[in-house]
């Protein structure tokens, strides 16, 4: 109980500095991409930025796995968290930092019971489109056959993969850039799953207290005309009562 006690509180008191050092990471990762003429030692610190996030992300996975009463239980049931702090080592690309942080940033966002589910759907399009519109960006703009060159193209074609729509007018050309469409997409029909879903959700639920709220009516009218039914048969043996005595 100690220990659980002990990762509830780790988990909730770094909930928001990581969320902070989630939003560091998103500046280190668009200041290159956006700026293509950046120079050598912004591109450095901006790296740097990027390891140091993952490097607390790390961190806090580490600490979690230290205080959770059942470590092997923690590691199976956590297991896309170790993924997402191993990525990066297997293989040092910005583009899977992105990725491992988006996923960090995910299951933390997840284990916050304020936050409902309309706002975390909300919050994971958003981060789609700007990641995915920057990760598209910095794989496309040097490709000779690329048509994504500006932040408005990469955005334009995010939204338009995100939705499933798919007008043509920009479309990647690199292999990478493909793999991204397709997370894109997949991430696109989940989120509209969980967008219909949580709607449907609502509505049923509406209708069921509708439904509720008017069986209590109906079963206080019928007790209410029930009583009535009884006060009348009781004034009317009190009337033949009365006659009676008359007579």
């Amino acid at each position: 109980m100690n220990h659980q006690s002990a990762q509830a509180r780790w988990e909730r008191h770094t909930q928001r500095p990581l969320l902070a050092l989630a939003v560091a990471f998103t500046v280190a990762y668009a200041v290159p991409i956006v700026d293509h003429s950046a120079g050598h030692s912004l591109t450095y610190a901006c790296t740097v930025v990027e390891w140091v996030v993952w490097a607390a992300f790390a961190v806090d996975y580490l600490m979690r796995l230290a205080l959770a009463p059942r470590r092997g239980e923690f590691v199976r049931t956590h297991w896309v968290d170790l993924c997402a702090v191993v990525l990066p080592l297997l293989q040092p690309l910005r583009l899977l930092r992105m990725v491992s942080t988006l996923l960090l940033v995910g299951r933390r966002a997840r284990m916050a019971s304020q936050i409902r589910l309309t706002t975390y759907v909300a919050g994971a399009v958003i981060g789609l489109l700007m990641f995915g519109s920057l990760a598209v960006l910095s794989v496309e703009r040097d490709s000779p056959n690329g048509n994504i060159r500006t932040l408005g193209d990469a955005v334009w074609w995010s939204f338009t993969t995100m939705t499933t729509v798919g007008y043509g007018d920009h479309a990647p050309t690199t292999g990478l850039g493909r793999m991204i469409a397709v997370g894109l997409m997949l991430s696109g029909i989940a989120l509209l799953g969980v967008v219909t879903a949580n709607i449907a959700a609502w509505f049923i639920a509406r209708f069921e207290k509708d439904d509720v709220e008017e069986r209590r009516q109906t079963e206080a009218i019928a007790a209410l005309a029930e009583e009535v039914r009884l006060l009348r048969a009781e004034v009317a043996r009190l009337a033949d009562e009365r006659e009676q005595q008359r007579s």
